[in-house]
């Protein structure tokens, strides 16, 4: 089956309801938590690289000081799986964590990062995933009582991890040229892991996070534009196929597609076939205000979450300006947008370089055997004055 096989016809523009508040905050904080080993065969445990895993309590104390009272948060699998047999207390502290804060998490069970014992395209995998995904929703089910709804995500970004780990061997499984077989295992893989996640709490909401993305013709080779924009119908293959729309043989349906999760960073903009991201004020940047609406009529009725967004160095107070601005616009209009997601709230090292990218709330200053974290002032200042317009505009909201 060839790439151009899953692209359907985008559905007629529907009415949309107006935005319900899924959440306790509007604007969010997500912590890096990609588990994947790399080209050298490293486990690249962001959680730990980062010290968030011992530095929680401070992290979160940082965000519910902030209003961030919703927080993607990561469960590593490859820590917590000794073949069928489970270990939760790496999560315990994150658990506890949000507890104590009264932060409400978006549990993340699988970015990137697999049990060494198992391979994706194994016959094992899928049950095996589904048996991890049913024991972690048990276990949060009996934590945190029955109180409030909790939230999943069961396999974070399928298309990029799909072209990473099955069509260029960045990360495990190290595949190449199987790309597309690769993001269907890891629907079957989703699809049977949200519903082993209901099995355990019925009440569960999951949260479908993949990139958006836009690629277009280089100035000097505009005859690649008709290839660029079947390049971009790709991006919607892993959301039809939850959704049932395309390889409906693998059991999808609007339930499993649910909360659509919307990534999107400068990069997610680029060349076609070279990969040179476009600059922030290049004329061919599609506005991420029109990517959107796009998201949001392929999918009708779904809330939409921007479950990661952010910029690096001195372009990200601007960068935060603009998504809201657009976001408020698209309010406007009747968008179910549900959040917006600072992802990395704190700094993490790059995947291949490991320096620092500048690129959260939080800067990361090794100080002994302790990352500090630093405010990076210009973004804290965007936050407050961005936290004070959506509540501006939420409360007159309530009160129409």
């Amino acid at each position: 089956m060839t790439e151009k096989s899953l692209v359907k016809r985008k559905d007629d523009i529907l009415e949309v309801p107006a935005r319900t508040e899924l959440f306790p905050s509007f604007l969010q904080a997500g912590f890096e938590c990609s588990t994947h080993v790399n080209t050298k065969g490293e486990r690249q445990d962001l959680a730990r690289m980062t010290q968030h895993d011992r530095l929680v309590d401070e992290d979160y104390a940082r965000v519910r000081a902030l209003g961030l009272l919703t927080v993607r948060e990561g469960v590593p699998w490859y820590r917590i799986d000794r073949k069928g047999r489970y270990d939760f207390r790496p999560v315990i502290p994150f658990i506890e964590a949000g507890q104590r804060y009264g932060i409400t998490q978006i549990w993340d069970l699988f970015h990137y990062g697999f049990p060494t014992y198992l391979h994706p395209f194994g016959d094992d995998f899928v049950p095996r995933f589904a048996d991890y995904c049913h024991a972690f929703a048990r276990y949060l089910v009996r934590r945190t009582g029955s109180a409030g709804t909790r939230f999943y995500t069961s396999v974070n970004e399928p298309s990029f991890y799909a072209w990473a780990g099955g069509e260029v061997a960045w990360f495990a499984p190290f595949e190449r040229g199987r790309g597309l077989e690769f993001k269907r295992q890891l629907m079957r893989a989703a699809i049977a892991g949200i519903e082993a996640i209901r099995g355990a709490d019925p009440g569960a909401r999951m949260v479908n996070v993949d990139p958006i993305c836009n690629a277009v013709a280089p100035l000097d080779a505009p005859h690649l534009a008709e290839d660029a924009a079947c390049f971009n119908t790709f991006q919607w293959q892993a959301w039809d196929m939850l959704a049932g729309k395309a390889l409906p043989e693998l059991g999808g349906s609007r339930e499993h597609l649910d909360i659509v999760g919307v990534n999107y960073y400068l990069s997610g903009q680029w060349e076609h076939t070279r990969g040179t991201t476009l600059d922030y004020d290049d004329p061919r940047r599609k506005p991420f205000r029109d990517m959107l609406r796009d998201v949001a009529r392929r999918y009708p009725g779904h809330p939409i979450l921007i479950s990661e967004t952010g910029c690096w160095r001195e372009l990200r107070p601007v960068w935060l300006r603009d998504v809201v601005d657009d976001v408020l616009e698209l309010l406007e209009e009747g968008v179910p947008i549900a959040g917006i997601c600072l992802y990395p709230i704190v700094d993490m090292p790059d995947w291949h370089s490991g320096e620092y990218m500048l690129f959260g709330l939080w800067d990361l200053v090794p100080d002994g055997r302790v990352l500090r974290r630093v405010t990076y002032e210009p973004l804290l200042q965007e936050v407050l004055r961005v936290q004070q317009c959506l509540k501006e505009y939420l409360s007159e909201r309530r009160a129409a």
